[in-house]
């Protein structure tokens, strides 16, 4: 599980690496605009995360409990990304704007969430989460949604459109749009705290009776 964790940070490192090479090449890569995206800061978070998480598990039988807070909030904003880019995002009409290559999308928004996911179910070693982990996940979202309010109010650049109160619906539907995300979001943190605590409770009823 640790080589394929470490293939896989690469795998999505190299697709930021093409995406922001294309980008360059055609003279369309705009740093402040590309590094603002939540798909983007959240995947290189899972690229630091699964590579040291790959590293570990070649090296420790149990993983650190810090490290499955992070695997599973890094999880949760892998999953939102795939959920919120196939339901909302993914068949917009093109604005104008450059449209680059297409696996590196495919690679951010589909292959990678799919994967992390099954890393979470399948890989073993995984410590049982307490329940008041489950806010460690929206420390992140929290902040980067101030920060793409803030920025999207004073520059009217904003990084998506449902988070955008100009469009129909105005504020009462971003507002809806970020109260579905975050609940969504801790939906899949209570679930993957759940599936921790399963596994504990599982092999504890399975060591024998020491009576």
């Amino acid at each position: 599980m640790g080589v394929l964790r470490i293939l896989l940070a690469v795998l999505v490192l190299a697709a930021i690496v093409t995406q922001i090479t294309d980008q360059i090449l055609n003279d369309a890569f705009d740093p402040a605009g590309y590094f603002g995206f939540f798909t983007i800061q959240s995947s290189l978070m899972n690229v630091v995360v699964l590579f040291v998480g790959g590293v570990l598990a070649l090296r420790l039988a149990a993983e650190p409990e810090l490290l499955a807070r992070v695997r599973m909030s890094t999880l949760s904003y892998a999953v939102i990304t795939g959920v919120v880019y196939n339901l909302l995002l993914r068949n917009l009409p093109a604005d104008g704007s450059f449209v680059g290559l297409d696996w590196p999308n495919e690679v951010l928004h589909v292959w990678a969430p799919a994967l992390i996911l099954l890393d979470w179910l399948l890989a073993p070693g995984r410590p049982a989460l307490a329940w008041k982990r489950i806010w460690f996940a929206l420390i992140y979202p929290l902040a980067w949604l101030a920060y793409a309010l803030l920025r999207g109010t004073f520059t009217d650049w904003w990084t998506y459109p449902f988070l955008n109160p100009g469009e129909p619906g105005g504020w009462p539907s971003v507002l809806l749009y970020i109260g579905v995300i975050a609940a969504v979001i801790i939906a899949i943190s209570a679930a993957a705290i759940g599936l921790s605590r399963l596994g504990r409770r599982e092999s504890v009823l399975l060591e024998p009776d020491p009576a």
